[in-house]
Formats: C-alpha cells, structure tokens, sequence
C-alpha cells in the first residue's frame, strides 16, 4: 500500500467531466491505494442523503460495487487517534484549527505511512510530516 485517497480523488470518476490525469492515475496505482474510515463515511452519507433518483443509484453502485470492491478500508484505530490528538493540541498551541474528519484521515496516513492523495491539499497543508499528492498532471 503506497496511497490513501480522500474523498476528492475517490469522487472523480463519477463527475460530470472528471480529470483524464486523475483516472489515469487511479487505474495505475489502484492495487497500492486504500481509503481511511472517515473517506468511507463521507461517501455513504453523501449517497444516503439523496433522494431517490437514477443518479443516487449510480452513485450506490460506484460506492458500493467500485471503491468498497477496489480499496481496503483503513479503521481510525487507537493510533490514529493518539496522532490525531497530538497534531489537534500542537496546531491548537500555535493557534491553527483543522477540520476534525481531515485531522482524521491524515492520521490514518501518518501511522499508516501512507501518501495522502487529495485535490485540496491546502487542507492537509497544517499536518506536520504528512506527504500529499494531487494525482494531477504538472
């Protein structure tokens, strides 16, 4: 395992015009990519929140059938929750605030030592040792 993708990236796909370099990308690197618990739950809950419509049952199956089949999912476990905090009282000490589910997800990649790969890096930008990728083209 070499990436874990965040929800921007593992969205891509079903965008009206996603990004030819990002689906790219996936496809070569899908056996070294994973997802983080918090990704899961966003994912979910942005499908379950939908009404129903032909768009919400795509959108089930790409979740359930395509990233739940292609990635293993990784548990925000008791050492990403000790990293977590670590980086949350660090930041709060220097009088910075992340948002909660991205100090997650970059836990989970620091203890799993994973690159985080996202389209907003600016909000991983605060996490002290944590390596991002945008999967983009230059």
């Amino acid at each position: 395992m070499k990436f874990l993708l965040d929800t921007s990236i593992v969205s891509e796909p079903v965008k009206p015009r996603p990004r030819k370099e990002i689906l790219l990308r996936l496809r070569e690197t899908e056996s070294e990519c994973a997802i983080a618990a918090p990704v899961w739950h966003e994912l979910r809950y942005g499908v379950l929140r939908l009404r129903p419509s032909k768009r919400k049952e795509m959108l089930e199956h790409y979740v359930e059938g395509v990233v739940r089949a292609a990635y293993p999912i990784l548990p925000y476990d008791e050492a990403a929750a000790d990293r977590h905090a670590r980086e949350r009282a660090r930041l709060e000490a220097s009088g910075r605030v992340a948002a909660w589910v991205d100090g997650q997800i970059a836990a989970i990649a620091l203890t799993s030592g994973l690159v985080l790969v996202t389209l907003n890096p600016r909000h991983f930008a605060l996490f002290a040792d944590l390596k991002v990728e945008t999967f983009e083209a230059g």
